[in-house]
């Protein structure tokens, strides 16, 4: 079976091919298949930008897709950024100066008062044209400084709930097995299975 991630993100693209290696699923980018017009993202929800985004996949390209929206939700700025994680400091994807922006209006929030969750909507259409959604969440805390050079986004700053590292200190499998996205595709995977099986 093959599988469209409606991402250009390579990151994104290489976690979802680590969950799905064992289901003999072939997962496709965006690079790999003719350009299309993409929507923007203006769901107030994860889970509305998610299933935009494989709607469109799956209308252009006829291929089963997945797409997912994700985030940080900050409990002391009334859960954003939110859907608008990847563009909080203006600019698209802008990592450091997110960072930087979440880190300076946290600056006088204390400890206790700093908690957050990532979370991922991941929708699927199949190749039917049937829809699942699912959502996962990773709850931590926001630290005062950055640490760790792994994973991307927010992950220097998050630090996990019972753990003593940030998501950008664990390897790629310790994250696979502990994230919001992780959670979310493992979700998806009998609906993944189901299909790739007929």
């Amino acid at each position: 079976m093959k599988l469209l991630l409606a991402s250009r993100n390579a990151k994104k693209l290489r976690e979802l091919k680590r969950i799905v290696a064992a289901e003999g699923i072939e997962v496709l980018g965006l690079d790999d298949v003719p350009e299309f017009p993409e929507a923007p993202e203006t769901a107030p929800t994860f889970e509305g930008n998610a299933l935009a985004k494989a709607r469109d996949a799956h209308a252009a390209t006829g291929l089963p897709a997945v797409a997912d929206d994700s985030g940080i939700a900050v409990d002391a700025l009334n859960g954003m950024p939110g859907v608008l994680s990847a563009r909080w400091a203006g600019a698209h994807g802008d990592d450091a100066a997110n960072l930087e922006l979440v880190l300076g209006q946290l600056r006088d929030v204390p400890d206790e008062r700093r908690g957050a969750a990532f979370v991922s909507a991941v929708a699927y259409v199949a190749a039917d044209g049937s829809e699942v959604v699912v959502r996962g969440e990773w709850r931590g805390t926001i630290l005062r400084e950055a640490r760790g050079a792994n994973g991307f986004g927010y992950d220097p700053i998050f630090r996990p709930d019972g753990l003593e590292v940030t998501s950008a200190e664990l390897s790629a499998e310790e994250k696979d097995a502990l994230s919001h996205r992780g959670k979310a595709l493992r979700l998806l995977l009998p609906h993944l299975r189901g299909q790739s099986s007929r």
